[in-house]
């Protein structure tokens, strides 16, 4: 099982081991769903769990609400994945959405020359998707190179154990073809169950340890 532990800030970095956690996902302002952290913590952050051999996802997002960015937000998303990637990430996380709640394709466009490369995450904006789009999202992603995606199975706050049917869905389709990793209410204590009933193998949560 892969562990990634989610943070909002450096506080409890120090308390982390690779026995713990495979990787960490970086971002601030957790109470809005999470946004960029500064070029500072992720410095700070990356030179401290590369040390502990942890790697470091880095959240891209400009502000809190909806996924869906105009010109000028898209232009600071694009500064900001290059330092990003200058203070040492090892992924991007990442949602772009239109006004209908499909991927934004034109957005992910713009944004891909900037990664350089980099394994770039699709974060819960996937599960404001349309059930139907889904599958077919899950095609977009993978020909736009994303290697993972993170989805509570709903884009409501009800238990994670209500979604076990639709998350295994997701995880079957994918066939293994990009990563599904499952958060949204998966702690340490529950995380082993879920990942038998869904079929993924990698779990994210600021409770996973």
């Amino acid at each position: 099982m892969i562990k990634e532990f989610c943070a909002e800030n450096l506080t409890l970095l120090s308390k982390l081991d690779a026995h713990q956690v495979n990787r960490v996902e970086l971002c601030d302002n957790l109470a809005v769903g999470g946004t960029t952290p500064s070029y500072g913590v992720i410095k700070e952050a990356c030179t401290l769990l590369h040390d502990k051999n942890i790697s470091v996802a880095t959240m891209i997002r400009p502000r809190g609400g909806n996924f869906v960015y105009n010109d000028l937000e898209l232009k600071a998303m694009e500064e900001d994945i290059l330092k990003a990637i200058e203070a040492g990430s090892d992924a991007l996380v990442m949602g772009l959405l239109t006004t209908e709640n499909l991927l934004d394709t034109d957005a992910i466009e713009q944004l891909l020359p900037a990664t350089q490369g980099l394994p770039l995450v699709f974060h819960m904006a996937f599960d404001l998707i349309p059930v139907e789009q889904q599958q077919e999202t899950i095609d977009q992603l993978i020909d736009y190179g994303f290697v993972r995606i993170l989805t509570h199975g709903s884009p409501k706050s009800n238990p994670i154990s209500d979604n076990v049917t639709h998350l295994k869905n997701i995880v079957s389709y994918a066939d293994q073809r990009i990563e599904i990793m499952i958060g949204g209410g998966v702690t340490a204590a529950n995380c082993e169950k879920l990942c038998q009933l869904t079929g993924t193998t990698i779990v994210h949560g600021t409770n996973i340890v």
